[in-house]
């Protein structure tokens, strides 16, 4: 039976979206799911992950992303030992900035968690890469106890400090397993930085070196949007972001992330928003 796991059971009540959660060892783990997004990194002992029809061993050094609503069970455990950071992706506050130009990023934060598919790519730390990771979130965990003034600040940037180590780390992955997984991230990584140009179908796929049709049938699949509909959620994203931030006019804003006519910004920015440019604009400067 599926068991439900509740973010106001894990995390303070004062609402601040990161915890830490230590499993010494980790006891054998129903199939359950949760309203939250994690992080996993296994310290010792071994087991296996289960995530619907893909299963894996665990040994001391892997590192991998729940995402909510994805139901998972631990089996096979002998001795066991993990550590799971909690977060919540919508409340915490973070500004990508050049991280998504990272493809590890993308594989470690984007894909490996929608993936629906058996595949054997998983990042796996050696020790002294697995200490470093360890004493950054003894570090976390520190400041989380005890809530001092500015915790919530340091915390997001030791957060932010992992994740760029993890996603440098899978980045650098060598195993053929990995690359394969990578070279999808590195299209989504162009995609990123190349949001507000023409999309080249032949140029993603030639980065991710498969046929355009293997290409875009594992993105659909991995993302749950075309490589079209990714874009055009990124340009919109962007937007919103200089709706917040800049003085640009609405028509500027438009041809600033890719768009050749404001008229369909506007509905596209509507449709993904439910409100107009104007609309949000107006209600963020209230905010």
């Amino acid at each position: 039976m599926l068991q439900t796991i509740k973010s106001k059971d894990w995390f303070h009540k004062d609402g601040f979206p990161l915890a830490v959660e230590r499993r010494d060892p980790q006891e054998p783990f129903g199939l359950h799911d949760h309203d939250f997004s994690e992080v996993v990194f296994i310290t010792g002992g071994t087991g296996t992950h289960v995530s619907g029809k893909v299963s894996w061993p665990l040994s001391a050094g892997d590192v991998f992303v729940v995402g909510g609503r994805r139901a998972h069970e631990y089996r096979d455990v002998r001795e066991l030992k993990l550590i799971n950071i909690l977060f919540q992706p919508g409340r915490l506050r973070m500004e990508l900035q050049d991280l998504s130009s990272l493809p590890g990023y993308h594989a470690l934060f984007s894909l490996e968690p929608l993936w629906k598919q058996q595949f054997k790519s998983r990042l796996h730390l050696p020790p002294k890469d697995l200490a470093h990771i360890v004493a950054l979130i003894d570090q976390l965990d520190d400041e989380l106890e005890k809530r001092q003034g500015g915790f919530g600040f340091l915390c997001t940037s030791l957060f932010m400090q992992i994740v760029v180590f993890l996603s440098r780390s899978y980045t650098r992955e060598r195993n053929p397993d990995s690359q394969a997984l990578l070279r999808i991230a590195e299209a989504i990584s162009h995609l990123e930085t190349h949001y507000n140009e023409e999309v080249d179908p032949a140029t993603l796929a030639e980065i991710a070196r498969m046929s355009e049709r293997s290409f875009f049938r594992i993105f659909q699949s991995a993302m749950s949007l075309s490589p079209m509909a990714y874009v055009l959620q990124l340009r919109i994203n962007r937007a919103a972001a200089l709706l917040r931030n800049s003085g640009l006019s609405i028509t500027e804003i438009a041809y600033e992330v890719g768009f050749n006519d404001s008229n369909y910004f506007t509905r596209q920015f509507k449709r993904l928003f439910e409100q107009s440019p104007r609309q949000y604009r107006q209600r963020s400067g209230k905010a």
